[in-house]
């Protein structure tokens, strides 16, 4: 179930410390000011996710700060990630600041002081969620926190497109899979999050992981590609085959079994998409790397308990409830 709050009816005296609690309540102890406006328009929904807490914050302007204080009263150690749906913000942390537009997202860590401003009317995608659900370690993360990732390419494009997504359907309990997607973009997030890491000076064990973070980020964004092979991804990273294998095994997947699971996951996410209900299943698939139509439909029925046919009007049904 989606839950909501709004200041609107709540008398205007009212309105702002209304918006502290929701938020502060919703995500992490938080201290917050107003913008120069006597009344204060806001309104937060959204639902966890598992244990992802997926949520937008559309409001007046205004700046929220995590301090010491607040860090004093409750310090769960949790990641957030700010996507920018309309207006602007900055996001301020580690001696770092990011100005966000529209499709723009970053990372920030609930253990430390961050400031985020507000100048004008935004709307906000944020995500919360444990700092271990990312494969990366968290010293890497820390390089990255108040970085703009943009959103209009590579693979921090796909995670902004498939967050714009997610908060156009936040009403919808059954958007592409609830708790797998959740899943799916935060993991996606650390491939995104792996291009931009310093390696250098890094432990040989972080290093493993991280490495396997990188080649999911190049898998991502070569799955169009239906001739992509563990030999060309091996080589494309200077490593053998074989201890390709072994990075994956050790994540308990093989690289095919991966590269499946995500391409059909691509393309669940097309045939939910409104946007692309003119496209063919058949281009849909080809689009992702599968261009075997009847294999499509077999290894999506297995995946998902559904054909894709299926998949797409179950869609269509659930977004006209």
């Amino acid at each position: 179930m989606t839950y909501s709050v709004t200041t609107a009816g709540a008398p205007a005296a009212q309105q702002f410390d209304l918006w502290e609690s929701a938020v502060s309540q919703t995500f992490v102890p938080l201290e917050a000011a107003p913008g120069e406006r006597a009344a204060f328009r806001g309104r937060l929904r959204g639902q966890n996710l598992g244990s992802v807490a997926v949520y937008e914050a559309t409001a007046d302007a205004h700046t929220v700060r995590r301090t010491q204080r607040a860090i004093a009263r409750s310090n769960p150690e949790l990641y957030k990630l700010g996507l920018q749906l309309h207006g602007t913000a900055r996001l301020s942390q580690d001696g770092r600041q990011a100005a966000l537009d529209p499709g723009d997202f970053a990372i920030y860590d609930t253990t430390r002081p961050y400031t985020l401003a507000f100048d004008d009317v935004s709307s906000t995608l944020v995500l919360m969620f444990p700092r271990d659900m990312l494969c990366l370690p968290s010293g890497h993360v820390e390089q990255l926190t108040a970085t703009r990732f943009s959103g209009g390419s590579g693979v921090s494009g796909i995670v902004s497109s498939i967050l714009v997504q997610l908060a156009r359907n936040l009403d919808d309990p059954q958007v592409y899979g609830s708790v797998r997607l959740a899943r799916n973009v935060v993991d996606l997030l650390g491939t995104a999050l792996a291009d931009r890491v310093d390696y250098s000076g890094v432990p040989t064990e972080s290093t493993r992981g991280a490495l396997l973070v990188k080649i999911k980020s190049y898998v991502e964004t070569h799955l169009n590609d239906p001739s992509l092979s563990p030999t060309e991804i091996a080589a494309a990273h200077h490593i053998s085959t074989r201890y390709l294998h072994k990075l994956f095994s050790d994540a308990g997947v093989t690289v095919s079994g991966w590269i499946r699971q995500r391409r059909l996951e691509r393309c669940g996410q097309d045939l939910a998409d409104p946007s692309k209900q003119q496209l063919a299943i058949g281009a849909i698939g080809a689009r992702w790397g599968l261009v075997d139509a009847s294999y499509l439909s077999r290894a999506f029925k297995t995946e998902y308990g559904l054909s894709p046919s299926e998949y797409r009007q179950r869609s269509v049904v659930h977004r006209g409830d």
